[in-house]
């Protein structure tokens, strides 16, 4: 991968309680060279797909569509919301390629509905025609991918996709990290453990992928309320609302290519329209 840095003088931003002046910025395009698309049968954990999705390399207010793949392990609703929105124009990027830990899954039947192509990974006793870290590795290159973004994925990702794509790799959460989140921490699990423990906030965040479960740089988050009669599911609901929509909204900044990076290595979100501003 080649890597363009660009290093401005940042402008004031909205609240001076928070930023510097003097601040500077860092922004990093990641730029994924791969071969030409080509088509795959159902083997080695690829399924054979009539008809893709991808609508070239059509470019708005000179930016590249990107090619995006989702990763999932169960229904995949966060991954139907941004595939909606990348059919209406809102988000400047195609969904090539779901990867999933289960054939069943409803996120995989969703994809083969909808022509997008299925990938295995891992491979495990229960998925014999998972792939291996090195080969998913090269199967996302062969369908030129951009991003990578995790929609309730619940495998740690490979050291080798972390690699091969540099800050390029989003995951969402459904608690305020840094709590609530680590090892055993997905689901209803962290619901149960955001009421047990008296807090009075919850909500998502999406942040970039490390080695490591939930340590990855925060990029958004979104707050809800947790009522003192609330559910694990009452809550898990609201802030599944909030994950619809917040995740539209980064991978539609993401595409466009306003993700910025400060040079203490915190990434910020850019208006579009008002570049001076971020959040």
């Amino acid at each position: 991968s080649s890597i363009a840095v660009d290093t401005l003088q940042a402008p004031t931003p909205p609240s001076s309680a928070y930023f510097s002046q003097s601040r500077k910025w860092v922004s990093f395009k990641i730029q994924h060279s791969a071969p030409q698309r080509v088509w795959y049968n159902k083997q080695n954990g690829v399924e054979e797909v009539k008809d893709g999705t991808s609508h070239g390399n059509n470019l708005e207010n000179g930016v590249r569509r990107k090619k995006l793949a989702v990763f999932v392990s169960g229904g995949g609703s966060n991954f139907r919301s941004i595939h909606e929105a990348s059919l209406g124009g809102s988000v400047h990027g195609d969904i090539v390629v779901l990867v999933t830990n289960k054939r069943g899954s409803g996120g995989s039947v969703y994809a083969r509905d909808n022509g997008i192509p299925v990938v295995l990974f891992p491979k495990t006793k229960d998925e014999h025609d998972g792939l291996a870290p090195n080969d998913l590795v090269a199967e996302l290159r062969k369908f030129e991918v951009d991003f990578v973004l995790l929609a309730g994925y619940l495998k740690l990702i490979p050291v080798e996709l972390i690699r091969a794509y540099p800050r390029s790799i989003l995951n969402i959460h459904p608690s305020l990290l840094p709590a609530f989140g680590g090892k055993g921490y997905y689901g209803m699990k962290v619901h149960k453990a955001v009421i047990a423990s008296g807090a009075r906030y919850s909500g998502p965040t999406i942040h970039f992928v490390d080695e490591h479960y939930d340590t990855g740089r925060i990029l958004a988050q979104s707050v809800v309320p947790v009522l003192a009669k609330d559910t694990a599911e009452e809550l898990a609901a609201r802030v599944l609302q909030e994950e619809h929509w917040l995740y539209v909204e980064v991978t539609t900044a993401l595409c466009e290519e306003r993700i910025i990076w400060r040079e203490d290595g915190v990434p910020l979100i850019q208006s579009k329209e008002n570049p001076s501003e971020y959040r």
